[in-house]
């Protein structure tokens, strides 16, 4: 066996006895493996040698790190060189060097021990098969568009060619990312082994034994699989792709829009002429700025959160062993199962035994769910359950590291149960409040350690958001603050650190989205109108039907415990109060509100409303229905910004994004204001200011930014 040097700390070749080469990437100085133009230009270095050495028969691309390729390096991708014919000049350059490698005669065989995402996976469809550990752990296909771009180094084209049309716009146009035993079966990849010891014996037998160096692509008598574009089959697929596509993302996702542009102008072009069209379309969704705001906040900012960055320094680490969580309903049963499933021992107390155990059964079903899914086993199932412990006995929370509070909205109970833990809670440890509402110093009066005190603001359902919103009051410590952000690291979620005050940054925005719904409401626009286009806007839930899920009855709570209601608070409080007190619609808990809810049934708006809040259909159009509805949310975050509610613009953007699902292609509030434009954004606002009240007045500050021509990210 020869062995050569680590090429580039990229890489490293091993050849064989029998003329087998192992050409493993190692890129050692990056956190994984990853496509870059190093990489591309080691890689293609490495390749070329080996298909120039005589005794070399075949090559297979093995990894030394957990993952194969993780995908390509978005350092690069979100920071975009400002010569565009330059960038597609080099992918065209690369196109071809990748292109000599698949018609060179000699066989390449992937060999998948990790994750092949994105440009990963695209290097993997360069080789001439391809092979996966078949475990369920390791993800392979597109993650692109939920970036705002495609498979852009030849995998929109390479794909379709392989598994047809139909099943790649699958993976290419939802961002699949498949499980090996799935990828198997939908053809993605050619073969299985149980281990990665197994995968170059395998890679090997195959080049020995088979040895097939041609692409399908390279090969005239190969056909697509399900047909051609113009078959019957694929028109089909293609009508029907670009209406589904239009519906679900109405536009604003404009990398998978380019994804079917290439398939139909490029999938029965010859391969090279085929990619150059595919780099092109590429070049414009990568440089698009919808796709620059979800790789800077949907990766970049959330990523940098997801670590714990706003973790105050000089601090350790706070390892919670042992959870205590008092109130066993929805929220604190959603807390002791993401906390369990994280490996902590959880303490779930409740009033009584009873209700404390119906909470641990909450866990039981989500479990039982994994297991029916085949994601986890009965043992594993036994061993998270095991670890939460339902109990009335507040002596319970006595050796607990962090205890989180998740009862009522009522100030007075919260602080009976402080005051009830505290007592026996050991001195040094943190104590944390999940509210969503009540500022976090004013609970922290009934704590006699409120440098301990911090509020935890999970939303609901616990399992599936990925935010955490972390509260800090007037007397609330940094290592209270640093426990927090430990915590929620441990358990995998997403924090931001937000200053005190009503409603916090979440819950005070979004409120302005659901205020904003029922004020266009009594203005009379159609609820029918209202709700569509905050769909179509990219909101996951219309305003009229959030406020039904967390209850009229509760928005009329909140109201009345402001110290000062608005103009237009007031106008919102008489809606809800007709709502409730003259029709007892009182939301989604009654089965009755904007909404009605028959058993069994799908939820319809009430016919009622036409009566109640007759429709003026030309009143508003629906650009100014959907900037009235965003507008208003981006507005309030610059308000909590300029109050110091908000630490930072990233804050901002990440927990619009993941905390009340702000369109993600904007990059969330601050984003949007740029992707508006600053001085539109405020002209804009103006006039609604004019037009529908002084809630869209627009602060000096922001008004000074966009004259001076300043963006919240240059």
């Amino acid at each position: 066996m020869t062995t050569s040097a680590i090429i580039n700390n990229q890489l490293s070749v091993d050849i064989d006895s029998e003329g087998i080469a192992n050409l493993c990437i190692n890129q050692v100085d990056a956190p994984t493996n990853l496509f870059s133009n190093d990489f591309m230009q080691a890689y293609v270095e490495a390749a070329q040698a080996l298909i120039a050495d005589p005794e070399v028969k075949g090559i297979v691309v093995t990894s030394a790190r957990k993952d194969w390729v993780a995908g390509a390096d978005l350092k690069f991708l979100g920071n975009p060189p400002a010569d565009r014919e330059l960038m597609l000049k080099g992918i065209l350059q690369a196109h071809q060097a990748f292109r000599a490698l698949e018609k060179s005669g000699k066989p390449f065989v992937a060999a998948i021990n990790g994750n092949a995402l994105g440009g990963g996976y695209e290097l993997a469809l360069t080789c001439h098969y391809r092979i996966a550990v078949n475990n369920p752990k390791i993800k392979i296909g597109f993650p692109e568009v939920q970036l705002g771009m495609f498979p852009g180094f030849g995998g929109t084209l390479r794909l379709p060619k392989l598994i047809g049309i139909q099943p790649a716009l699958l993976v290419i146009l939802q961002a699949q990312q498949l499980r090996p035993d799935k990828a198997k079966s939908d053809g993605l990849i050619d073969a299985l082994v149980d281990s990665s010891e197994e995968l170059f014996p395998a890679a090997k037998k195959w080049i020995l034994e088979a040895g097939k160096s041609t692409q399908p692509w390279d090969d005239p008598k190969h056909r697509m699989p399900g047909g051609g574009l113009m078959t019957p089959n694929g028109v089909q697929t293609m009508v029907g792709g670009i209406g589904n596509l239009r519906k679900k993302t109405h536009g604003h996702y404009p990398g998978a829009q380019y994804a079917m542009s290439v398939i139909h102008d490029a999938i029965e072009l010859p391969i090279d002429r085929a990619l150059e069209v595919e780099a092109r379309y590429f070049v414009k969704a990568f440089y698009s700025p919808e796709a620059q705001n979800l790789i800077r906040t949907g990766f970049f900012f959330v990523n940098e959160a997801k670590k714990g960055k706003a973790k105050p320094q000089g601090h350790e680490f706070y390892k919670v062993n042992k959870l205590g969580i008092l109130g066993a309903g929805m929220m604190g049963a959603g807390i002791a199962y993401v906390s369990a499933k994280a490996g902590m021992e959880v303490v779930l107390k409740d009033a009584s035994q009873e209700n404390a155990e119906k909470g641990k059964a909450y866990s039981e079903k989500l479990l039982s769910d994994l297991k029916n899914k085949g994601r986890i086993n009965a043992e594993q199932l036994e061993e998270q359950l095991a670890r939460i412990h339902a109990t009335a006995d507040p002596l319970s929370m006595l050796d607990c590291d962090l205890v989180i509070e998740a009862v009522f909205e009522n100030p007075q109970l919260k602080a009976q149960v402080t005051k009830e833990t505290e007592a026996v809670l050991g001195a040094d440890k943190i104590y944390a409040s999940n509210t969503s509402t009540l500022p976090i110093s004013t609970l922290a009066q009934a704590s006699a350690r409120p440098e301990n005190f911090i509020g935890i603001h999970f939303f609901s359902p616990v399992d599936k958001m990925p935010l955490v919103e972390i509260i800090v009051g007037e007397k609330t410590s940094e290592r209270a603050i640093a426990a927090a952000i430990d915590y929620v690291t441990q358990i995998d979620k997403v924090p931001i650190v937000v200053n005190d005050s009503q409603g916090f940054f979440t819950s005070r925005v979004f409120g302005t989205y659901t205020g904003e719904g029922a004020l266009l409401l009594e203005e009379g626009v159609p609820a029918t109108m209202i709700e569509n286009v905050a769909k179509t806007l990219g909101m996951p839930v219309g305003p009229l039907a959030v406020t039904d899920e967390v209850s009229l009855t509760l928005g009329i709570h909140v109201m009345e415990n402001m110290p000062k209601m608005s103009d237009s608070t007031r106008r919102m409080y008489d809606l809800y109060q007709k709502m409730v007190k003259d029709h007892g619609r009182e939301g989604k808990k009654n089965g009755k509100g904007f909404y009605d809810y028959p058993a069994g049934g799908k939820k319809e708006l009430w016919p009622g409303l036409k009566d109640l809040f007759p429709n003026n259909v030309d009143y508003l159009d629906k650009d100014t229905v959907g900037k009235r509805l965003l507008h208003i949310m981006a507005l309030e975050s610059y308000r909590c910004l300029e109050e110091n509610v908000l630490r930072s613009t990233k804050d901002g953007d990440v927990g619009s994004l993941l905390g009340f699902g702000f369109p993600p292609y904007t990059g969330g509030v601050f984003s949007y204001m740029d992707y508006v434009g600053l001085a539109q954004f405020v002209a804009e606002c103006d006039d609604f200011t004019q037009r529908f009240g002084a809630r869209f007045a627009v602060p000096d500050s922001l008004r000074k930014r966009a004259a001076e021509g300043q963006k919240f990210y240059p």
